[in-house]
């Protein structure tokens, strides 16, 4: 039996089939601009997989606030199509298959307790430092939703009396700061541009590479602090970076240093799963939900 797995984003809907414990078949479609085009576009692809493959499920990551009790979508995000109304009971209906569904960031921290950097650890904090910091709370090998849904919203932490862990510790804010500072558009530099300037001299990107460590460090001793996990792992574009690691524990010892703290390091690793991890992370939601029997030994 094989799982159908959709990864719906922004730009383009990917999907794959799990099938004897790997992702196979993978592809993606442009995001549509509704729903009937999207739900369209979902079943022709299920019955186009179905011909060869014999599904058992159908497993989502979506953007939005994944109500698991409500059976839908909540909060907001840029699909704003896919929110409040009966999503799980259309596409069960449509697919004549269990559907689940879990928040992409949920679902690429899942992928890492399952399968990835996280497979031997239970209590794990997910950081995705993209354009925004977001993240998942993983307790016993499950997302730790929140009485609110928010559970893993690490990005909407104050790092000062205005400002926001997604605001200053991010490359996007690193870039913004770098561009106010020389006087230019923030469409003509970026973050990836801004570390070359750094390790290329230029005192202006030196600066604001370390103020994006110092943020960053602070935002991780924050989380760290909040739940003392067994193991934090940064996803997310800048987990690509040479030295990241290396760099954070540098800055990390240095603020207990500064703050005259006898407190924990914790210990930091890297995602394994990039593009993959919200499709492999979906299908462990699923197994999850569904009480397969796969997942007896870890839950």
């Amino acid at each position: 039996m094989a799982i159908l797995a959709f990864d719906i984003g922004g730009s383009a809907v990917k999907y794959g089939i799990w099938n004897e414990e790997q992702l196979i078949e993978q592809d993606k479609f442009k995001t549509p601009k509704n729903w009937e085009k999207m739900k369209e576009q979902l079943i022709a692809v299920k019955e186009r997989v179905e011909q060869n493959f014999n599904l058992e499920g159908v497993a989502f990551s979506a953007p939005g606030a994944v109500n698991q009790e409500a059976r839908q979508i909540e909060g907001v995000s840029a699909i704003k199509y896919l929110h409040f109304f009966p999503i799980y009971d259309e596409l069960e209906e449509a697919f004549d298959l269990p559907v689940t569904f879990e928040n992409d960031a949920n679902s690429a921290g899942l992928a890492e307790v399952w399968k990835g950097s996280a497979k031997d650890n239970d209590t794990v904090l997910f950081v995705v430092i993209g354009s925004g910091i977001g993240g998942a709370v993983i307790f016993n090998k499950q997302v730790h939703h929140g009485t609110h849904l928010s559970g893993g919203e690490f990005g909407f932490m104050l790092l000062n009396e205005t400002q926001s862990f997604s605001e200053l510790g991010t490359a996007v804010g690193m870039a913004m700061r770098y561009a106010d500072r020389k006087g230019l558009s923030y469409g003509e530099i970026d973050g990836k541009r801004v570390f070359e300037l750094a390790k290329e001299g230029d005192p202006v990107a030196k600066e604001e590479v370390d103020t994006f460590y110092s943020y960053l460090t602070m935002g991780l001793y924050n989380v760290a602090h909040a739940f003392d996990p067994e193991k934090i792992i940064i996803g997310g574009g800048v987990s690509n970076l040479d030295g990241l690691l290396d760099r954070l524990n540098v800055e990390y010892k240095q603020l207990l240093k500064r703050i005259n703290s006898n407190t924990f390091l914790p210990e930091l690793d890297l995602c394994t799963f990039r593009n993959d991890a919200n499709l492999i992370g979906a299908v462990f939601n699923y197994l999850q939900k569904t009480n397969d029997p796969l997942t007896s030994e870890i839950n």
